[in-house]
């Protein structure tokens, strides 16, 4: 049995017999000795197991740095910059004399990733952070804050609809291969609850990123938040997805079902984002939405002239641009 097959079954054990989808997939995407993001990632682009928009268009870095220039940001928080091409061709499309002004900050967990990115940003002004509380602490609580792509990689809970209730997705590890369980739960705080769904359906809900937002929301005093990902709000987010959105990467490969377990670490994990979550739980938090658009209609405005890019009609649409803002803020977030 592999490390993380050996792992992994005395996990199960300790816990009862089976292992939530969600502890499996955070043990496979973060363990420190075998987890996807914590040892094997080396980076992402054509020569990693996938691409992001940043790795394929410089269109976004364009409008992130338009719509900090916009807001007049002092303290900029980058969280999870993967290769480091995004906030090095932020930093160079903000101009020179607006980066000699601004303090820029990168959260991140990855050390395989952040090797890369200190290799790619040599040069330049920036600060390494394990966590966003000691990055809000560096910046005295004020920042603009923006993500490309981050809210997917959390490990997810994943639900079906049995008859009348909602079960949770558990894994059970036999004979080196993990079958699937159903067992009852509580269910945690979601909007994919409030709508009807047909027996056998499947839903995903991100509470890691839930409780990750609440550990540093209390910290962020002034400021506005930009999250970029792909998904969709409810009930748009499952039409024509009756097993919901759960998937991996390996290779550029696109990997489904059974495939997503055969060998855990071995390849990215990932499932649609449900903005209409990320606005709920924004609000929760004490924020308030400033806009909700597609990244097309965002990066439009940011930069009219991209508006007949054809990446961003083939792409733009499928991701979202979310732009969340302190209720405390003292002055314009928007630039308007």
């Amino acid at each position: 049995m592999s490390r993380a097959g050996a792992y992994l079954s005395a996990l199960q054990a300790e816990l009862g017999g089976t292992l939530s989808f969600e502890r499996f997939m955070r043990e496979a995407l973060y363990n420190p000795a075998f987890g996807y993001y914590s040892s094997r990632i080396q980076t992402v682009g054509r020569r990693g197991d996938f691409s992001t928009w940043a790795t394929l268009d410089n269109s976004l870095a364009q409008g992130i740095a338009q719509w900090l220039k916009k807001s007049r940001a002092r303290h900029v928080i980058e969280i999870g910059a993967g290769s480091g091409d995004l906030a090095r061709d932020v930093l160079k499309s903000l101009g020179w004399w607006t980066r000699r002004r601004i303090s820029y900050h990168i959260v991140e967990v990855s050390e395989p990733l952040e090797t890369k990115q200190r290799a790619a940003l040599q040069g330049s002004k920036i600060r390494w952070h394990r966590d966003m509380k000691n990055a809000l602490a560096a910046t005295g609580g004020e920042a603009f804050i923006f993500s490309n792509e981050v809210p997917d990689a959390f490990p997810c809970r994943i639900f079906e609809k049995s008859g009348a209730v909602w079960k949770e997705l558990h894994l059970r590890l036999e004979e080196k291969k993990f079958h699937e369980v159903l067992v009852p739960a509580d269910l945690p705080d979601s909007t994919v609850f409030d709508h009807p769904f047909s027996d056998g359906c499947r839903v995903e809900v991100h509470t890691s990123y839930r409780d990750w937002l609440m550990k540093w929301a209390s910290d962020w005093k002034l400021g506005s938040m930009l999250t970029i990902d792909y998904g969709d709000t409810m009930p748009h987010l499952y039409h024509r997805r009756p097993r919901g959105t759960i998937r991996g990467y390996a290779h550029h490969q696109l990997l489904t079902g059974q495939d997503l377990t055969i060998a855990p670490g071995r390849c990215d994990l990932t499932a649609d984002v449900n903005f209409s979550d990320l606005e709920r739980w924004g609000t929760q938090a004490g924020w308030h939405t400033l806009s909700h658009t597609s990244l097309k209609d965002f990066l439009s405005t940011m930069l009219p002239t991209e508006s007949e890019n054809p990446r961003l009609s083939e792409a733009g649409q499928a991701f979202r641009a979310l732009l969340q803002a302190c209720p405390t803020a003292q002055r314009p977030l928007t630039g308007k």
